[in-house]
């Protein structure tokens, strides 16, 4: 137990003294949750709203397919995508293997089924009645979808902080694609993997305390914008 003692020494040594490295990997690790969730709600959304307000042929097969991406290894989607993105391969002449592009598309890859089976299943919840009285108030399908996305807005959240905390705690597809380079793609959860491969155990105990700081910051913040919407939502429906 003393190498996890002396995580928790190196960590705030790390942290007070403001060390290049960690601040390097904090940003890292920040840009990847920032670009991939922020892509993620933006694509995913609307098809979840498809997929949970929708009634076509193919629906079935694509709440399917979001669902399976749910449970999907991120180490094989990284394998993919490595294999895609060699010099030969049909993503090669884009020069995304081993870069934080590559990172970030990884992370997107990784988050967008989060997004859409979440979203889908929390509209899917939204009472009928209620979609089908803004309809037969001449409800506009716009209106109806930003009806549904404001009633469903406590599953919308839950779907955001599923998707952050995956980006922030990938490590498979991150090594696979990105190489794990230090000082150009690694992040705090991937560096964590090359300090304790390298036998340096107080460093990766310092950066995996870092890491979880982070992780309970950054959820902890989510899960207090939730309760909020589930407050004033249950105040909204009982006046």
């Amino acid at each position: 137990m003393s190498f996890l003692w002396h995580g928790l020494t190196q960590a705030w040594h790390l942290i007070v003294t403001g060390d290049p490295y960690l601040r390097h990997l904090i940003w890292v690790t920040i840009k990847v949750v920032v670009v991939s969730t922020a892509v993620a709600i933006v694509v995913g959304l609307p098809i979840g709203l498809l997929l949970g307000l929708g009634n076509f042929p193919g629906r079935r097969l694509g709440m399917a397919v979001a669902n399976a991406g749910l449970v999907l290894p991120p180490v094989v989607v990284g394998l993919v995508l490595s294999l895609l993105m060699f010099p030969a391969a049909p993503l090669g002449r884009f020069h995304l293997l081993f870069t934080l592009r590559g990172v970030y598309l990884a992370q997107i890859l990784l988050a967008l089924p989060i997004v859409v089976a979440l979203s889908a299943a929390a509209v899917r919840a939204v009472p009928a009645g209620l979609l089908a009285q803004a309809r037969a108030l001449d409800a506009s399908t716009a209106q109806v979808w930003a009806l549904a996305l404001r009633e469903a807005r406590l599953g919308i959240v839950a779907a955001l902080i599923a998707a952050v905390g995956s980006a922030l705690s990938e490590v498979g597809a991150v090594v696979l694609v990105g190489g794990n380079i230090e000082g150009s793609d690694q992040t705090l959860a991937s560096a964590t993997i090359e300090q304790v491969n390298a036998g340096h155990f107080a460093d990766a105990a310092a950066i995996g305390i870092v890491l979880l700081g982070l992780i309970a910051v950054v959820i902890g913040v989510l899960t207090i914008i939730q309760q909020r919407d589930e407050t004033s939502l249950t105040l909204f429906r009982s006046g």
